[in-house]
């Protein structure tokens, strides 16, 4: 098995690219594309807590190689008769700068609306349930399977997963419901320690940070004035005076 089908089965439990993005085979162009940008919001880098930072991009990683070998007809007739597929050409590849090539650029506001709309869909549940049953229970496995999961998120997982087992959905497991203190402490006590780490680090040095997403943000703030002046004319001219009232106030100062 090649690498990256195996980095497919690692973060997305399955090698198949239709089955990762959730498509068909003879899925369209437009339905190839939308896929992909719905799945990329949830495993967006810029979203992720620190800890899960390193699976997120690896995630981001694999679905911006399955979506650039499925929107190429040549390419995805190559994958779709033999499942063979070019390995070395995308070995650097940026990815986060392709996914800007596709789509707008995007604030944490645009990922945090999309949490919300993903938290209790059937989506989520269909994802609860696959990290279910591919885990075999395995709370650990499950939560860095699930979207915008956390430790906070088990009570509400197990009460999804207790009711698909009621339904007679999902097989019952018993280190899911009958979870060792001992495994589920340990989880916890990472959970709590990596996130003070990074509080402390935040306390540290709140300057640097502030200057980094300060960078980071710079462009969704230009296109979000963009699309402010292209609604309302007059409001790019508003913010230049603002901008300009500040020098004239430092002259009068002198």
């Amino acid at each position: 098995m090649s690498d990256f089908k195996e980095s497919c089965l690692q973060y997305f439990g399955n090698s198949d690219f239709y089955e990762i993005l959730k498509i068909k085979k003879d899925a369209s162009q437009k339905e190839i594309q939308k896929a992909y940008y719905k799945l990329s919001l949830l495993v967006h880098p810029d979203r992720a807590e620190a800890n899960d930072k390193l699976i997120a991009t690896e995630k981001f990683k694999v679905l911006g190689k399955i979506h650039s070998i499925l929107q190429d007809k040549e390419k995805r007739k190559v994958y779709d008769d033999c499942g063979e597929y070019d390995e070395e050409e995308h070995s650097t590849f940026n990815w986060m700068e392709y996914w800007r090539s596709l789509f707008k650029k995007i604030s944490i506001e645009d990922i945090e609306n999309f949490e919300k709309e993903y938290i209790g869909s059937e989506t989520e549940l269909r994802d609860i349930k696959k990290a279910y049953i591919l885990s075999k229970g395995d709370m650990d496995v499950m939560l860095g399977f699930i979207p915008f999961s956390n430790c906070d998120s088990e009570p509400r997982i197990i009460e999804i997963v207790r009711e698909m087992v009621e339904k007679g959905e999902v097989e019952e497991y018993k280190r899911f419901f009958s979870e060792s203190a001992r495994k589920k402490k340990r989880r916890h006590q990472k959970y709590e320690r990596e996130k003070k780490e990074v509080e402390k680090e935040s306390m540290a040095d709140l300057d640097k940070i502030a200057n980094e997403i300060q960078q980071r943000c710079s462009d969704r703030f230009m296109n979000m004035i963009s699309s402010i002046e292209a609604k309302h004319g007059n409001k790019r001219k508003s913010i230049k005076q603002g901008e300009e009232a500040k020098p004239k106030k430092k002259r009068s100062k002198k």
